[in-house]
């Protein structure tokens, strides 16, 4: 995987970029496995746009949730290590312990469909199409941004 800037997963965020807007954005080339979605940057501004305006300004957790129109998924670590869960577009990383499971709950309304999951060998991408999102474990209760991230996963931010 690539790194960019300080730690930034330029690899694994062009190859969703890629599977969303094709093969040219935001670098050349096909990525490999990853069919092209082709969607128009219409087709995420527009749910931007009427979700921020039913919000009205409140970007809190029972804020996004008052969009309505909740579709959860399920993210599981089956592994023996960390898995880093990344929210897109929002660039939120989550790190789930072995065995540890997590709910993405989109909110609101979006183009097509409302994820678009991307799985590299050490990061699970989840674009929530709506951009409004929450992570949850499965008792309900919200997961902290960066819970559980390594000591220097993504340098000095």
């Amino acid at each position: 995987m690539t790194e960019y800037g300080e730690g930034l997963r330029w690899g694994s965020r062009r190859a969703v970029w890629q599977r969303l807007f094709g093969a040219g954005s935001p670098s050349s080339g096909p990525s490999a496995g990853s069919a092209a979605v082709s969607l128009s940057m219409a087709d995420i501004t527009t749910p931007l746009t009427r979700n921020m305006e039913a919000l009205e300004g409140d970007f809190s957790d029972e804020g996004i949730r008052s969009l309505g129109n909740p579709v959860p998924i399920l993210v599981g670590n089956d592994r023996e290590e960390l898995l880093e869960l990344f929210l897109e577009p929002v660039g939120q990383d989550y790190w789930l312990l072995p065995g540890e499971n997590v709910i993405v709950t989109s909110y609101g309304t979006w183009s097509g469909r409302p994820f678009e999951v991307s799985y590299q060998q050490d990061c699970v991408q989840v674009w929530v199409s709506s951009c409004f999102a929450t992570v949850t474990y499965p008792d309900g209760t919200e997961v902290p941004a960066a819970v559980n991230r390594p000591p220097g996963a993504y340098g000095t931010i």
